[in-house]
């Protein structure tokens, strides 16, 4: 039988196009054109400015034959550039491949190499890295230099980003993608072992992540956005998009200093921020230390590890309004939220953090969140005790990994993303998770939950930040050890401390047999490197 609701009912240009995030720009440029849009430290621009540079600079582009599937690589810090970028690059059918700052030679090189980038727009103060990393190169991109300073010389570049913008078209007629599906960027994880993944985002997952995640901080066009997540991040977790899209203002910070950040706040009148736990807690601790006390209320959404209950409380106490979201490179940066209940409003600070250590519920545009069970393609009952592995669908999840079908295949085993982290869900439907299924400690034939460990030692008034990794121990296969930053660091407390305050705060079993004090090791995006303790524990590395 025909469906009637087919015949003749089909697609045309006024009633379907392309979901991409340009149209953002498009619109905000039409309905916002004089309100201030990016502050920078070395200029403010309109949404108008941004849209005919945009332009300009896609242009210029496509004359030098810069075409659909090429990459365009940047290599900058939180500045308009690469918020531009974002736009301009896409304008051309180009993919966006946002560079990590903290990237070393080797990695650089293999980056430029493996995602074929045609250009490379890097800050003068990567000079010398792009240098070394160009060497021999079969095919090195083009070079443009983002020179910060007046006069700046372009070094080895050919053209610097100024004189490109003048170069070009500010009427240039960019065309929205043949299909919503094509790629829109190329963003690397920061992988702690091998070569990093090519992770690809398509044109319609950055339309949705980034409404998606407007929708979820409440934002409108009164917010104002300060860039303390690097937005070469998962693309700032569609925040370079989602921010424009409401038609917020944009307020660029190249490097994240306590100070700095204080004075962006006060003076730009700053609503929205987001970061790794790491950024909240040197925030909070300052600001809290110094008694500082925020003249309105900031929201900030933290990603990664949950907030322990000491810096909720010092957050709210500085004015931070604390937000936990849980994501991947694979799912755009954030793919749930913790929203708060209600009734959660009434809770004690301890209470609070509990119940805001869940990682949640999936987002608006991730259609499930649920954990594996004990068989492939079944699925964990809801009783927050059985633990599997976190999985998702939904439509802000990757195309896949660049030049790597067998890793794609893996990902996406039996219908749904796998997450690679260990959880249970609660019978309220708010998924908790545990551990990365490669940190589960087991001793004596016990799982412990690396976390679980570490919520406890966060706890502790001296303890900044911690970690916690198998340690091989001849009786038990594993036990825990613990590495744990402290703050006051010239302040080594008596390692019997711990161990008394550990086991009466958790099952003896769990407890640290052995702690280190110091830094942690990190990733650029402030996740705590936990191959490198392993190597310490075992002498590799």
């Amino acid at each position: 039988m025909v469906n009637k609701y087919q015949q003749g009912l089909d697609k045309n240009p006024a009633n379907y196009s392309s979901l991409t995030p340009l149209s953002f720009l498009q619109r905000s440029a039409h309905v916002f054109p004089e309100k201030t849009a990016i502050i920078d430290d070395d200029m403010s621009l309109t949404y108008q400015q941004v849209y005919d540079r945009c332009r300009a600079m896609a242009s210029v582009l496509d004359s030098m034959g810069i075409k659909t599937g090429d990459t365009v690589s940047v290599l900058c810090f939180n500045t308009h550039e690469l918020l531009e970028s974002h736009y301009f690059v896409a304008m051309t059918g180009a993919v966006l491949n946002a560079l990590n700052t903290r990237l070393d030679v080797a990695t650089l090189r293999f980056i430029l190499d493996h995602g074929e980038s045609r250009v490379l727009f890097y800050d003068t103060e990567f000079e010398l890295l792009v240098q070394q990393a160009l060497v021999d190169m079969v095919a090195p991109p083009l070079l443009v230099a983002v020179a910060r300073e007046a006069g700046a010389s372009k070094g080895l570049a050919r053209f610097s980003y100024e004189q490109m913008i003048k170069m070009g078209e500010p009427d240039f007629d960019w065309q929205k993608p043949a299909d919503e599906w094509d790629a829109i960027s190329l963003n690397y994880t920061s992988g702690t072992t091998g070569n990093p993944k090519g992770v690809v985002y398509h044109h319609r997952g950055a339309y949705l992540a980034a409404m998606s995640n407007a929708m979820a901080l409440n934002m409108t066009a009164d917010s104002v956005y300060l860039w303390t997540l690097p937005m070469f991040h998962c693309n700032g977790w569609a925040y370079t998009w989602a921010v424009t899209a409401i038609g917020g203002t944009h307020v660029c910070l190249p490097k994240v200093q306590t100070d700095e950040v204080l004075g962006r706040i006060q003076r730009n009148l700053v609503t929205h921020m987001c970061g790794a736990p790491i950024v909240l807690n040197m925030l909070v601790n300052d600001f809290y230390k110094a008694g500082i006390k925020l003249d309105r209320p900031v929201q900030f959404a933290v990603g990664g590890a949950a907030p322990p209950s000491s810096v909720i409380g010092k957050g709210q106490q500085v004015g931070f309004d604390i937000t936990h979201l849980y994501g991947l490179t694979e799912s755009y940066g954030p793919s749930t939220v913790c929203v708060v209940q209600d009734q959660w409003k009434a809770l004690d600070v301890d209470a609070l953090a509990r119940k805001m250590a869940r990682q949640g519920v999936g987002l608006y545009a991730i259609d499930e969140v649920a954990v594996e069970g004990t068989e492939p393609g079944t699925l964990a009952p809801a009783d927050g005790k059985t633990m599997g592995e976190m999985l998702m669908r939904g439509n802000t999840l990757m195309k896949g990994y660049l030049k790597n079908e067998k890793a794609t295949q893996e990902a996406f085993a039996h219908g749904w993303f796998r997450t690679g982290d260990l959880a249970v869900m609660h019978p309220d439907g708010y998924a908790e998770v545990k551990d990365r299924a490669k940190d589960i400690i087991i001793s004596g034939g016990e799982n412990i939950s690396s976390q679980e460990v570490e919520d406890v030692l966060y706890r502790h008034p001296l303890v900044l930040e911690a970690a916690v990794v198998a340690m091989a121990d001849e009786k038990w296969g594993e036990t825990p050890c613990a590495f744990i930053a402290l703050k006051d660091p010239l302040n080594i407390p008596d390692e019997q401390e711990f161990i008394v305050f550990c086991k009466a705060n958790m099952a003896s079993y769990k407890a640290p047999r052995k702690f280190v004090f110091g830094e942690l090791p990190k990733t650029s995006t402030g996740k705590i490197r936990k191959n490198i303790l392993r190597d310490q524990l075992t002498g590799g590395g």
